[in-house]
């Protein structure tokens, strides 16, 4: 009697697909939230995405199955990582200067997901509902509960925490998104190693000195 086949035996050739069609997957969520970036929802078809990376346009279906998918999972990627970093200080606690370096590392990584919130809120936010302005909003919440309960916090009233949360979300944001013209310019990269350790010091001095460790100081 025929032995058996054995059924793992297609199990090695299966993982080394699974990884291509994840490199796949991130190779058009990279190409899609630069063209969200620099066109907006609106101006973005899947075909130029697929193009971008080099694909037909079915084979970009097996990963995303509309425009809106794609553009949620872009979403998805680059903010939930930020929510995160958050929502992990305001449980836990810890040193300001940690988290500031730490999202300012998150956001160089994906530099342009700022670009792509900029452009959505300059040409009237009709994508910042529901799921960008969900994100959003949890980052605000979030940043807004870290200030609130800094040892500095007493001398800004509490009606005002909102406006230094935007004032810094504006700090942090045009950074980002001025580097490609501040680059034409002056031909310095904002976005270099040396450029982002400069930022990060800056901005830690920047909170430092508006919720210092002793409110009298």
């Amino acid at each position: 009697m025929p032995a058996t086949p054995q059924t793992t035996a297609k199990a090695p050739a299966s993982r080394p697909a699974t990884r291509r069609g994840e490199r796949t997957a991130e190779r058009i969520l990279n190409a899609a939230e630069a063209r969200f970036a620099e066109h907006g929802f609106a101006g973005t078809t899947l075909r130029d995405v697929a193009a971008d990376v080099g694909i037909r346009n079915p084979s970009l279906y097996n990963h995303f199955e509309s425009k809106d998918d794609l553009y949620a999972a872009v979403l998805e990627r680059g903010l939930r990582p930020i929510t995160e970093a958050l929502s992990g200080f305001v449980r836990a606690g810890g040193g300001s200067d940690v988290l500031l370096e730490q999202l300012v590392g998150l956001l160089a990584a994906r530099p342009n997901l700022l670009r792509l919130v900029q452009f959505e809120v300059l040409t009237g936010g009709a994508r910042l509902t529901p799921a960008l302005r969900g994100w959003l909003e949890q980052a605000f919440t979030r940043a807004g509960e870290i200030v609130a309960e800094e040892p500095g916090s007493p001398p800004w009233p509490e009606d005002q925490i909102p406006l230094f949360v935007l004032a810094l979300f504006n700090a942090v944001v045009g950074y980002f998104t001025i580097a490609p013209l501040y680059r034409d310019l002056t031909g310095e990269d904002l976005l270099s190693a040396p450029g982002l350790e400069r930022q990060t010091q800056f901005l830690t001095e920047v909170v430092h000195r508006l919720l210092p460790d002793d409110p009298k100081s």
